[in-house]
This record gives structure tokens, C-alpha cells and sequence, in this order.
């Protein structure tokens, strides 16, 4: 049973209150996830400024292998942990309190990689390529693997961001879902140089 339809749904409702927390909406998320298909399954998955975890949290109920929950605001922590025990993912989990932009390079020391990188940040603020500067240079996109970022339409990051090429993007009103892939192998080369 997909999040979507189960009661999680209203724990992550609860937030929408807060002017620093925009939950995707259900309509993007399910066109993001039906974009995507079958690449979920499988797929380690990496979600970057967090904030409810949905994304994430979505990605296990598609059959994602496991996924990291990157989110600075300590509530929301709680809230993402609370969401996983609850949907029973707890084994598929790991919750990271710590900033976005700098997860990547940590990751990348640990020697993570994942197929599906997922990044929200709060609109108009540049981060959004900032993040994915971060994401090609620290080399923690695996071969063949899609970074997806949600933003307002002004907060174009562009055809290219560092190794990181655009293959499609589409929108819903206000929001636009781009969604990228390595050019090449040069990330992981100057990742494996900086270990």
C-alpha cells in the first residue's frame, strides 16, 4: 500500500501551517513517482532537504531499497521519524538531522551512492543549485542515476549544473519538477581523488 493513501498523509497535513514547510503536493508527487516507474524499485535514495519526508517516505512505498532523510529543522526530524515507524520502514530508514548542502560531500566520504536523489528546498532562496553543484561534485549520483528537484519555475537552475545534465522538466502551475542524470563519470573520478 502506497503512502499516499495511508494515514501518513495527515501526520504530514499537520505541517502545512508552518511558512517554512511546503510539502509537495499529492498531484506533483504522484506525477513525479509516474514519471519515474519501475526506476523506484530497487533504488537507494537520498532525500535532501527533507522536510516531511514525503518524497522519501513515498519512494519505500514504491519499493525503494532504502532511503536517507536529509532535514535541518529538528521537528521535522521527529515528524519523518515518526512517519517511518509508523509505515513500518524503520529497517529502510536513516534519519539525518544536519544541513543539506553540506550532506553530500559527507555522504560521499562514506562512500554512498544513490539512484534517486530527491531535493526540495524553500523557493527563492538559490539553493537549489547550489545543492546540485554539491550533488556533482561530491559524485554521490550512481551511473544511470536522477537527481529530481522541485522548485518554483523563477528558480531555474538551467540545462547543465556542473555534471549534472538536464533531461526533462515539467510543470504544474508554480512548480516545476527538473529532472537530471551525470553526463559523465567525472564526479565519481574527483570524489574518489578527494577520499
Amino acid at each position: 500500500m502506497r503512502v499516499s493513501s495511508v494515514g501518513a498523509r495527515g501526520r504530514q497535513g499537520q505541517t502545512s501551517k508552518r511558512r517554512s514547510v511546503r510539502p509537495t503536493l499529492a498531484r506533483v508527487r504522484e506525477a513525479l513517482f509516474n514519471s519515474l516507474g519501475e526506476r523506484v524499485v530497487g533504488a537507494d535514495v537520498l532525500d535532501l532537504f527533507a522536510g516531511t519526508g514525503a518524497l522519501g517516505i513515498e519512494a519505500l512505498s514504491r519499493g525503494a531499497s532504502r532511503a536517507v532523510f536529509v532535514e535541518r529543522d529538528a521537528r521535522m526530524v521527529q515528524l519523518i521519524r515518526d512517519t517511518i515507524k509508523a509505515c513500518g520502514f524503520e529497517g529502510q530508514a536513516e534519519v539525518w538531522q544536519a544541513d543539506a548542502l553540506k550532506a553530500p560531500s559527507v555522504l560521499a566520504r562514506r562512500g554512498r551512492r544513490f539512484q534517486l536523489i530527491f531535493l526540495d528546498p524553500p523557493y527563492g532562496q538559490g539553493l537549489l543549485p547550489k545543492a546540485m553543484d554539491r550533488i556533482a561534485r561530491a559524485g554521490i549520483l550512481a551511473e544511470g542515476g536522477i537527481v529530481v528537484a522541485e522548485g518554483h519555475w523563477r528558480d531555474e537552475p538551467g540545462d547543465q549544473v556542473a555534471d549534472l545534465r538536464l533531461l526533462k522538466k515539467a510543470r504544474y502551475g508554480e512548480t516545476v519538477l527538473w529532472f537530471y542524470t551525470r553526463t559523465d563519470g567525472a564526479s565519481q573520478e574527483r570524489s574518489r581523488d578527494q577520499q
